[in-house]
């Protein structure tokens, strides 16, 4: 066996990560200690990664005399690995809009996100933001997300390139819209169905690509596109889809407006079948009991958007209700809303609006959500979000000594749970060292 820093990481065939590891195999629940059996850490493991997959893990000392003579080791002790981050809910084509200042949904939607979106007709820039979308998630530590295009087939085409060249775990879909946006983002109702049989039948399943059915959220999709929607989800259960969904109050009422047929918001969505376990519904804000209780039903999931929430002024996401009711929660980003890609930013942010609700979100649940939750939120979970044998080789390797700051609170932590509330509130693209996907290291962070 030879031993070798991450310098001279091999990029394929067979090689061992030795370092500490931590990954989840059930939720841990909300108590200060995980339910037993939800979490494995080793404090000197091994990850044995072959053609992209985990063969195997375990402690270092009981898997070397397992390992091939001369099988490559990275010696990455002083760091954790975990699974790669996911998230559940991101714009690539509104990178270029973050950080533009603060309006509520609607305007924001009017003033920054339409115009912005007009640029995505144009293939050369949709190639060029998604190569730095995708550079920008892999040097946060993310190595799968569920991906909003633009209404044009290109910003689709553009990413699911971008993202097979690298090998990537992706969802993504092009934005259905057929009214109440600018002329030049709007569907034919049926152009825009078509459309997407096209991106389906040459990307969905594709490698690791799949395709999330997307319309953006019920005041831009007439009914019948919404039918149309949920007609390609019949036609193929191995879709995904998804939308927005009671993210803000002025929403709410327009879509009450829109839809006076429908009970409630969730109703319109149900009514053209778009309510099942593939499908992601960002924000949630403003749910009733019965809402929950209809998603949790049907196997949905709420992607929980902290940062983006808080800078548009849409509201506090009650977690505990949605946990009580039985539905699944990812975690987002949301960018452009959101404030930051970074899943460390997106659970900081994510615990302090808990504080304000008087729902504290600890380590364990925090980083289960960004991991293996996440993978179950999406289905995803035979694939990725353990670091388990047969699983696709996608992990993170992190630094809790990244920055001085970060250095000294861990080096005063005495436990697991400390150290991971720390980088949780203290860590960001810094504490990433190197982002491993398929099998392959596509960042290291830049020590000069």
């Amino acid at each position: 066996m030879t031993a070798t820093d991450a310098s001279t990481a091999p990029r394929n065939g067979a090689f061992v990560l030795r370092a500490e590891l931590l990954s989840f195999d059930a939720d841990p629940g909300d108590d200060d200690t995980p339910l037993p059996g939800s979490v494995r850490h080793l404090a000197d493991g091994a990850l044995w990664v072959e053609h992209g997959r985990i063969r195997a893990v375990g402690d270092y000392a009981r898997l070397a005399p397992q390992l091939p003579e001369g099988i490559e080791i990275i010696d990455h002790r002083g760091k954790l690995i975990m699974p790669g981050f996911i998230d559940s809910h991101v714009h690539y084509v509104q990178l270029d809009i973050m950080a533009s200042f603060g309006r509520q949904l609607l305007d924001w939607l009017n003033d920054y996100t339409f115009p912005e979106e007009c640029r995505f007709a144009a293939r050369e820039h949709a190639d060029a933001i998604a190569e730095a979308f995708l550079e920008e998630l892999l040097r946060v530590g993310t190595t799968s997300a569920q991906v909003f295009g633009s209404s044009h087939p290109g910003s689709i085409d553009a990413f699911f390139a971008a993202s097979q060249r690298r090998g990537l775990r992706m969802l993504a879909g092009k934005v259905l819209m057929d009214r109440h946006a600018p002329e030049a983002l709007t569907d034919d109702t049926l152009g825009g169905i078509r459309d997407s049989e096209r991106l389906i039948a040459d990307w969905h399943g594709k490698g690791r690509l799949g395709y999330s059915v997307t319309p953006r959220f019920a005041p831009t999709s007439t009914r019948a596109q919404l039918d149309a929607a949920g007609g390609l989800l019949r036609s193929d259960p191995s879709l995904w889809l998804q939308t927005h969904l009671a993210e803000n109050t002025g929403e709410i009422a327009w879509v009450a407006e829109l839809f006076p047929e429908s009970q409630d918001y969730l109703h319109v969505y149900e009514q053209s079948g778009l309510v099942g376990p593939r499908s992601t519904f960002a924000h949630g804000i403003h749910l009733d009991d019965n809402m929950r209780t209809r998603l949790a039903e049907r196997g949905a999931n709420i992607a929980f958007c902290p940062s983006s929430n808080m800078f548009l002024g849409s509201g506090l996401f009650d977690r505990r209700a949605a946990r009580e009711a039985g539905l699944g929660v990812s975690v987002a980003s949301d960018i452009g809303a959101g404030t930051d890609l970074s899943g460390l930013a997106t659970l900081k942010a994510a615990y302090q609006v808990g504080q304000l609700r008087g729902q504290a979100l600890t380590a364990w649940q925090g980083f289960y959500a960004l991991t293996l939750g996440n993978a179950k939120a999406l289905s995803l979970e035979g694939n990725i979000g353990r670091l388990a044998e047969g699983m696709e080789a996608d992990f993170v390797v992190l630094d809790t000594s990244a920055t001085p700051l970060l250095a000294r609170r861990t080096a005063r932590c005495e436990t697991l749970a400390e150290r991971l509330f720390a980088l949780m509130m203290l860590g960001d693209d810094r504490a990433i060292a190197e982002t491993w996907a398929n099998g392959r290291c596509q960042h290291r962070r830049d020590e000069g």
